[in-house]
């Protein structure tokens, strides 16, 4: 059991870094999002800046009601009988959240849902994340740089890891730096 520690902790190290790699908009997005997602701390109070973010965070937390049905629903092969009533609200919420414009790329969608879901759903990223990319509520430019952040690997992989995210980041607060007198 030691000898998979190094591994833990190379790979929680790697997730850091890849939410580093995201744009601050982003970050702070995937936070906010994963406190309404996972009802950690009152969202609202936490991430509300103006009457838009607040109406933002109240339609968020709304249409993540679905997340629950959602993990219960994750299919455990690609049996088509148990696409549709498990893809059409995985659908509706990632685009919402693509159309939030927080998050850029497929890469920062995939990170945020692996933690919100669980890492079951994996499989189904790619196709839920391109079906929201491609619906008419986005602007086109928008559409198509969603569309082109997806690399062909991430498309076509012929499998993926059942590894749960071991990173999960949270709201830091600031810390006044003080000078000795």
């Amino acid at each position: 059991m030691a000898s998979s520690r190094p591994a833990d902790g190379a790979m929680t190290l790697a997730e850091m870094k890849e939410f580093a790699s995201f744009p601050a908009a982003t970050q702070r997005y995937i936070r906010r999002s994963l406190d309404v997602g996972l009802g950690r701390d009152d969202a609202l109070a936490r991430w509300s800046r103006d009457v838009v973010e607040s109406a933002s965070i109240v339609a968020q937390a709304r249409i993540y009601v679905r997340l629950d049905h959602i993990r219960d629903m994750v299919p455990d092969d690609s049996g088509l009988e148990a696409v549709e009533p498990f893809m059409a609200p995985l659908i509706t919420i990632s685009a919402f959240d693509l159309g939030q414009d927080r998050l850029s790329s497929f890469g920062a969608y995939r990170f945020l849902y692996e933690r919100l879901i669980g890492a079951n759903v994996r499989p189904w990223l790619p196709a839920a994340f391109c079906s929201a990319a491609a619906l008419p509520h986005l602007h086109p430019e928008k559409r198509r740089l969603l569309l082109q952040s997806i690399s062909e690997a991430a498309a076509t992989a012929p499998g993926w890891s059942n590894r749960e995210p071991a990173f999960y980041p949270e709201w830091v607060d600031k810390v006044e730096v003080r000078l000795p007198n």
